[in-house]
């Protein structure tokens, strides 16, 4: 039997970590293993594959990114895109693929497996809004990065009497700027699911400094809208190009540059902008996502030998469960009411 591996979307902490999972247990089960180059791009025209052995993965859990390299191409917006990759995955001896990705990427998976190609996925998102499962890869080693970025700015912030505002991953959902927030010790944090608006902010800040608290952290996450803010980001998201799944580059839209501006306009308080951007997708994996990495890959492999296909490996209750494919795309997984009121006791 031969299983194809690859990544596709973003990359994150972790990836390398299931690569390894998939290709190990193949090994240990006597598979041969085809690494696809640069997500679903090395399996349109003439396709970019390779074979893996044991030592292309020897050394490979601790380091991020991914060995394979990533892409965003879609192979739905090609015409024939999704026969034209079971073509030549068939074409190339390829009887098995474990698709490791987020919502774009299982997405595809899930298309080629109503085509009736076996594949598998593995949960991976930093932004961790996939439905059903607890685990995404990438990020908990993304809230690590922003734990430790508001452990630092904490004693800038107060040094110099500032308000800090930190934006962070979150194109939709809250998740990295909510956990990092809460655990970072931030003292209001913004998210796509429960906005505020501008006077709100204000409303705090200044409530904070009569109370004799000279500086804050505001942490939000960079898909938040926030009405005051439109005119400002509007100019920049016009020019914004979009990815072959939609996506325009919300980095580059500025929401945490534009809310840093508006609060120092509106308060007269000293206000700096930190931009985490691809710091949280950089350097090596956190103990959680190596470990959840790995089980979730040997499962992928497992379930391909078993000839379970068309599902997808996830953790439920802190255990390994297999779900449908399209249950883990069905819907985004926002953060909960309760967990976002948790920051009113500390703010």
């Amino acid at each position: 039997m031969r299983i194809g591996v690859l990544t596709g979307g973003g990359d994150a902490p972790g990836l390398n970590a299931a690569i390894r999972g998939v290709a190990r247990r193949a090994f240990q089960q006597g598979f041969q293993v085809t690494g696809i180059k640069n997500g679903w791009a090395g399996v349109l025209g003439a396709g970019d594959m390779e074979d893996l052995t044991s030592a292309s993965v020897r050394g490979i859990l601790p380091l991020g990114g991914t060995i394979l390299g990533t892409s965003r191409t879609n192979p739905l917006k090609e015409k024939g895109g999704v026969e034209q990759v079971i073509s030549l995955l068939r074409g190339s001896g390829v009887d098995g693929l474990v698709a490791i990705g987020g919502d774009d990427t299982l997405s595809v998976a899930a298309a080629m497996s109503d085509g009736g190609y076996p594949v598998v996925g593995v949960p991976k998102t930093i932004d961790n809004d996939l439905s059903v499962t607890e685990f995404c890869i990438g990020f908990d080693t993304a809230v690590g990065v922003v734990v430790e970025a508001l452990d630092r700015l904490h004693t800038t912030a107060s040094a110099h009497h500032r308000v800090m505002v930190v934006e962070v991953m979150g194109r939709d959902t809250g998740w990295v700027a909510m956990v990092g927030g809460l655990a970072g010790g931030a003292d209001m944090i913004i998210i796509p699911e429960f906005p505020a608006e501008l006077e709100a902010v204000v409303e705090h800040l200044r409530h904070r400094r009569g109370e004799g608290k000279d500086f804050s952290i505001i942490v939000v996450a960079e898909g938040v809208k926030m009405r005051a803010l439109e005119p400002a980001m509007a100019v920049a998201a016009a020019a914004e190009k979009r990815d072959a799944f939609g996506h325009v580059q919300l980095a580059k839209q500025g929401v945490g540059d534009a809310l840093s501006t508006r609060i120092e306009e509106a308060t007269g308080f000293e206000t700096r902008v930190t931009v985490l951007g691809h710091l949280q997708r950089g350097g090596s994996p956190s103990p959680v996502d190596r470990i959840w990495a790995t089980r979730l890959g040997v499962a992928a492999t497992d379930l391909l030998a078993d000839h379970k296909a068309g599902v997808i490996p996830i953790r439920r209750d802190g255990q390994i469960a297999v779900v449908p494919l399209r249950d883990v795309i069905a819907e985004t997984r926002k953060v909960p009411r309760e967990l976002y009121d948790l920051q009113l006791v500390f703010d």
